[in-house]
């Protein structure tokens, strides 16, 4: 990764055609993220309600100066009655993979989520053949912490996943 440092960003109305490139077209979103067709106009929608960022979850873009390089995302998640832990994720787009950035955005994101939030543990999940994602999550301090078998529907199968977290009290990386 070069010197120039990324940072987290709240989404303009001018990035939500990133938005919808990585999560609606196929050459966009990388041969783990296609999921199919989709709504289109689903992001705007939530930006014009509440520009993405909400009590239960939000999108911050990744940046680094002025250039955009994908989004960050995360939702809550109720754990049990007394608690929630928080569920993230990341595209980037086809000419960022494979720089480093996608480990700092997940550190990043971890961070500002500890910082702001009362959260403790932050779960990010990604299917078994996904190589390049779970090494990012390794880098950014995250631990694994087992296969779901068959929990994810893509390209015509059921895959594996794989669950990372980092909590609270995890040594910083």
């Amino acid at each position: 990764m070069d010197e120039q440092l990324l940072t987290l960003c709240p989404v303009a109305e001018a990035d939500l055609t990133i938005l919808e490139r990585l999560t609606s077209d196929p050459d966009s979103t990388g041969e783990f993220a296609w999921f199919g067709w989709r709504e289109p106009g689903r992001y705007r929608r939530r930006w014009t309600e509440n520009g993405l960022l909400g009590e239960d979850g939000g999108v911050l873009m990744v940046r680094r100066g002025e250039e955009r390089l994908g989004f960050v995302a995360w939702n809550r998640r109720q754990m049990t009655p007394a608690s929630f832990c928080v569920n993230m994720g990341i595209a980037m787009l086809p000419d960022a993979r494979g720089k480093g950035y996608g480990a700092e955005a997940h550190r990043l994101l971890a961070r500002y989520l500890f910082a702001h939030t009362t959260v403790h543990r932050i779960e990010a999940d990604t299917e078994v053949g996904n190589i390049a994602e779970q090494k990012a999550l390794e880098r950014a301090g995250f631990s694994r912490e087992g296969v779901m078998r068959g929990c994810g529907w893509r390209d015509g199968a059921w895959r594996d996943g794989v669950t990372y977290s980092i909590l609270r009290t995890d040594p910083p990386v």
